[in-house]
């Protein structure tokens, strides 16, 4: 699909400051779609994100809230959806990607590692969407639309040391589930992506030792590339996989068979 079929889509890419976020977004934008970068606190992280897909021929905005305060997203993303109806607007994309780890073997864990982690990664489900898909779902919206979420490996074969993380993930792929069976009849498909180990800050602090062990158990013997998630998203934003829905697709060099 040429940029001319996609000017006219706009997308949200939540978690858009770094890693993950920052490819989707980046990827989006130069295959044609207006991308919402959103942020949290990383203000000048987010400000590069929009400077690298307008170096890239793209556009887009940024959008602050924080993904797991319920009463934030309300009123941003209320707004965000007021905005866009003003110009006739429906929003044709949202990439739920923000998310944490608070690692730890499940008896060292504290209230606020499992707490935190359950808000952002698996809350933020709810906070996030539910504003959002009321308008995707009207029936002015004749064209239909994509909910992506990132879940993760871990949610589907669980981690040692992430238990907290793990349990957020396995939330989302089967929350993603149960949606995309009540918005296929609006033509909204929901799909969940589910990377392996991935080259980003939050992978970076890995120590060798179990950087190595990490690796064996990858029969590609190498970390993917954020890009590579973002090509995943991409695909599943577009109009060629209009029937795709329902589906857990892992980007992880085979880790899971």
């Amino acid at each position: 699909m040429n940029e001319n079929e996609n000017e006219n889509k706009k997308v949200l890419v939540t978690g858009a400051s770094g890693g993950i976020g920052r490819a989707c977004a980046v990827e989006a934008a130069k295959a044609g779609y207006y991308v919402i970068c959103h942020y949290n606190g990383s203000k000048a992280r987010a400000e590069e994100t929009l400077a690298e897909i307008k170096a890239a021929g793209g556009n887009g905005e940024l959008i602050q809230f924080n993904v797991s305060d319920r009463e934030d997203c309300k009123a941003k993303l209320g707004g965000l959806v007021s905005k866009l109806a003003e110009n006739g607007e429906i929003l044709w994309g949202i990439i739920n990607n923000a998310g944490i780890t608070r690692d730890n073997t499940f008896v060292g864990l504290e209230d606020s590692d499992w707490d935190s982690v359950i808000h952002t990664n698996l809350d933020s489900f709810y906070n996030v969407l539910k504003p959002l898909v009321m308008t995707m779902a009207s029936r002015k919206n004749k064209r239909g639309g994509r909910i992506i979420t990132m879940a993760s490996v871990s949610g589907i074969i669980g981690n040692r040391g992430q238990s907290n993380y793990s349990a957020s993930k396995a939330g989302i792929i089967g929350a993603t589930k149960a949606l995309a069976v009540e918005l296929a009849g609006r033509n909204i498909t929901c799909n969940v992506i589910a990377p392996g180990a991935i080259e980003t800050e939050m992978t970076a602090n890995i120590i060798p030792e179990a950087k190595e062990i990490m690796l064996s158990t990858i029969p590609m013997k190498r970390m993917g590339k954020p890009e590579e998630i973002a090509a995943a998203a991409v695909f599943l934003l577009s109009e060629g996989a209009s029937y795709i829905t329902r589906q857990v697709i892992t980007v992880d060099g085979g880790m899971v068979g």
